[in-house]
């Protein structure tokens, strides 16, 4: 009977020692966004965030506790970036790169990822063979995301959420938040679908952040808070353009002469300083005389802070089809927006650095 009870106990001992490391050693596979197949554990407890946005999605996903260290850049350029102003806490972390745009597709710090130690690395815009020599080199799973064509809102950021959720044990997040954003999508489709073209103003954003701050030349053809909502947006009939931007020249501006003019934030001050330069040039703008010109927050930042584009698009939609968003007060769905995607209400924030969403442009006053 004694040798029984001692085999039993050698038994729920063994399992008990062999269970942590079968927990530990669960693996998930996944495809990533370079079409690369990756083993990596699941659920892990350290991961590290590298390029733009990468950080971003993971602070969708509800796993900022997870996040070992930061890039420099996040930590430089604290402003116009809801998912670090939410999450202060991410500013006390270690570096684990330079990050910024100079480091798109090109090797990181691999002595800063290796010193704090993550189980993963999630890194977006990465040819597949610079990710494979990465990981072959660190022995840590590397997981390519992706946002699709910059400075505009493309559903492979969907994909890459989802890809992201799967490790992270973050799947039924993952789909909450896609369903969130189509639903606000489809929102603001149903409220504009039967305003007839005729009432529909013709528009304009400009000061668009484009590698770096410009003013009122700089804008977008594919600028997605006008698309969201149906918005007529006069940038589409320009013909130079690197990819959805534009520079549109003062000329042609003057010539399109749109009806109302929004201002991006980040590029607000310059415009302000153009204006003082060239108030002649402003003035002869229908917009400006009929002081029809408001400002907005600045969603292209690291890639598209996707809240505040979805914020920016709800105001525009207040601006110009008041009737149809009668029922929206701008800072509050704002505050909406931000609190489901990264968990705190941050309007009062980003207000500091660019005003009220959707104010009447400082200068006019």
């Amino acid at each position: 009977m004694k040798k029984i009870y001692f085999l039993t106990f050698c038994i729920i001992v063994t399992i008990l020692a062999i269970a942590p490391i079968c927990t530990a050693a669960r693996t998930v596979t996944v495809t990533d966004m370079a079409g690369r197949q990756v083993i990596a554990p699941f659920d892990p407890d350290r991961i590290v965030c590298i390029g733009p946005g990468a950080l971003r999605l993971i602070v969708y996903l509800q796993a900022v506790s997870k996040v070992a260290g930061v890039e420099d850049m996040e930590k430089m350029n604290p402003g116009g970036r809801p998912y670090w102003i939410a999450h202060p806490e991410l500013s006390q972390l270690p570096c684990c790169g330079p990050g910024g745009p100079a480091g798109i597709n090109k090797k990181p710090d691999l002595e800063a990822l290796l010193a704090v130690k993550p189980q993963v690395i999630f890194i977006t815009y990465m040819d597949a063979s610079l990710a494979e020599e990465v990981q072959r080199t660190l022995g840590i799973p590397l997981v390519v995301l992706s946002y699709g064509a910059f400075a505009t809102f493309d559903e492979a950021v969907y994909d890459a959420m989802r890809i992201a959720g799967k490790i992270l044990n973050r799947e039924k997040r993952a789909d909450d938040v896609v369903t969130y954003i189509e639903s606000l999508r489809k929102d603001m489709r149903m409220r504009t679908k039967d305003i007839p073209e005729k009432s529909r103003p013709t528009v304009y954003v400009g000061g668009i952040g484009y590698r770096g701050a410009h003013g009122i030349e700089s804008t977008e053809q594919r600028y997605i808070p006008f698309e969201w909502i149906g918005a007529n947006n006069i940038a589409e009939h320009a013909k130079v353009s690197i990819g959805s931007h534009v520079t549109m020249d003062k000329e042609t501006l003057l010539k399109l002469n749109p009806d109302v003019i929004f201002i991006d934030g980040g590029g607000l001050i310059l415009v302000v300083e153009d204006y003082r330069k060239k108030p002649e040039f402003y003035n002869a703008l229908k917009a400006f005389s009929n002081r029809q010109v408001y400002t907005l927050h600045p969603f292209n930042w690291y890639t598209t802070n996707i809240g505040t584009a979805l914020a920016d698009a709800y105001t525009i939609g207040k601006i110009l089809y008041e009737k149809q968003f009668e029922d929206v007060d701008p800072q509050r769905k704002a505050d909406e927006i931000y609190t489901f995607l990264v968990g705190k209400p941050i309007m009062e924030n980003m207000q500091k650095d660019y005003g009220s969403i959707g104010q009447e442009a400082p200068f006019l006053n």
